[in-house]
């Protein structure tokens, strides 16, 4: 009787974002047997983001793929939007150096992108199984051998876990700590087209000029959050992201989809968005708790990428996770050739994946920002200060029937010793970040 010879790949990839897509991308393109099992019904389907993509930090991991990507808008305007119950303050930054190439950063649709990339790595010879959901991984003498999909196993010299967020993969592989609700977001975005020419009149664009723009105060009604919007060729992500402890938490209590619709009906918002056609709406859980709630990355025959590694971060004037996912996807690669080199796929093996993190921009930018979390999550700057602003703003420009007082004192009667101070130690908290 001849036995059956068990295929066993040389890593298999759970999920098909942007990090396990890079990992068979690079995988692939070295002549690795890469598997990727995606539930959804094809890479991208389930994959949500703001929508904008920062290019430098990965531009030269990936130098075949950005000529030709399906990218949207480069990023030539950067606004922040501080809005009060009843006003709002727009700022604009025009640098030129947003408008030369090579550029930053592009807005991007993830349906598009991942679908595109999932066909570039499937070129390099990956394989992509989409409609398959993972149900265990399998375990050898505590080591990861592969995993149980549709009720059939599938083993591997390493499996790599892009799974999201909620990693099921790496927390049945031991690897994920218990979760606690304030390290954690929630995102409802909506894609919402309008015609080009549109577009480009509303925001003041030209030809293949975007626009990013970041909302903060009422736009969460005072709670951890923000909005964005970020313009596309033929349509508008706009959304927001608004933290789970304070959403079940926080006064007022309100569901966050009701928050989203309030947003939309702000009248500075509801004129941009006049005439569109909501195409997309999705939600999406987004790790926050940044490098000091960080879980393992690596263990015996499994890596960790993405989402589920937590590579998510908010520093108030910048929001990133793409380029973050893209090259953990990466590094991981690098590590699984590394151990085949050697023929070691055990926790010792693969520990090359920190390394290279760590010498790399992901866990330095991770470790300089560690404090980010903590110095954000403070009520008065989503509520009061943009209370604040707003009241000065009305008062300078205001025209009264009679005299107009003058801007010093106008201005004064707003800043007291106690608000002084208050502002000295918002400034301490900012210098962690």
């Amino acid at each position: 009787m001849v036995e059956e010879t068990v295929e066993i790949f040389d890593a298999i990839i759970v999920g098909a974002g942007l990090a396990g897509l890079a990992a068979a991308y690079t995988l692939a393109a070295e002549g690795l047997e890469v598997l990727v099992l995606e539930r959804g019904d094809y890479p991208g389907a389930k994959n949500v983001t703001g929508g904008r993509i920062y290019l430098n930090p990965v531009r030269e991991m990936f130098p075949e793929l950005w000529k030709k990507a399906p990218l949207e808008r480069y990023i030539a305007h950067e606004e922040v939007c501080i809005m009060d119950k009843e006003r709002s303050i727009n700022v604009r930054y025009d640098g030129m150096e947003l408008g030369m190439e090579p550029y930053q950063s592009y807005s991007v649709l993830r349906g598009k992108f991942d679908k595109w990339f999932a066909k570039q790595a499937e070129r390099k010879g990956a394989m992509i199984v989409a409609k398959s959901r993972v149900d265990d991984v399998i375990m050898e003498n505590g080591q990861v051998v592969g995993v149980i999909a549709g009720g059939e196993e599938l083993r591997a010299n390493v499996v790599i876990a892009c799974d999201g967020v909620l990693s099921f993969t790496a927390e049945k592989a031991g690897l994920r700590k218990g979760a606690q609700a304030k390290n954690f977001a929630v995102g409802f975005k909506e894609i919402i087209e309008l015609p080009r020419q549109v577009i480009e009149d509303r925001f003041n664009l030209e030809g293949d000029e975007g626009l990013a723009r970041l909302y903060m105060g009422d736009v969460t009604k005072g709670k951890f959050g923000g909005g964005f919007l970020y313009t596309n060729k033929e349509s508008i992500s706009l959304g927001i992201v608004v933290g789970i402890k304070d959403l079940m938490e926080e006064e007022p209590r309100i569901e966050a989809p009701q928050l989203l619709d309030d947003f939309k009906q702000r009248p500075e918002v509801a004129r941009l968005l006049k005439g569109g056609e909501t195409v997309e709406y999705s939600a999406h859980v987004i790790p926050e708790g940044g490098y000091k709630v960080m879980d393992k990355l690596y263990g015996d025959g499994i890596l960790v990428a993405g989402d589920a590694a937590g590579f998510s971060m908010n520093i108030g004037v910048t929001v990133r996770g793409m380029e973050y996912a893209m090259a953990s996807g990466y590094f991981a690669a690098q590590a699984v050739i590394q151990a085949k080199e050697k023929n070691d796929f055990t926790r010792a093996g693969l520990a090359t994946y920190e390394t290279l993190l760590k010498n790399s921009f992901v866990l330095k930018d991770f470790i300089n920002f560690k404090e980010s979390l903590e110095v954000l999550e403070y009520p008065p700057l989503f509520k009061h200060y943009p209370e604040l602003a707003g009241n000065i703003m009305k008062d300078l420009y205001e025209v009264p029937a009679g005299p107009k007082a003058r801007l010093y004192p106008t201005i004064k009667k707003y800043i007291s010793m106690g608000e002084m101070w208050a502002m000295v130690q918002v400034g301490r908290r900012m210098m962690k970040i």
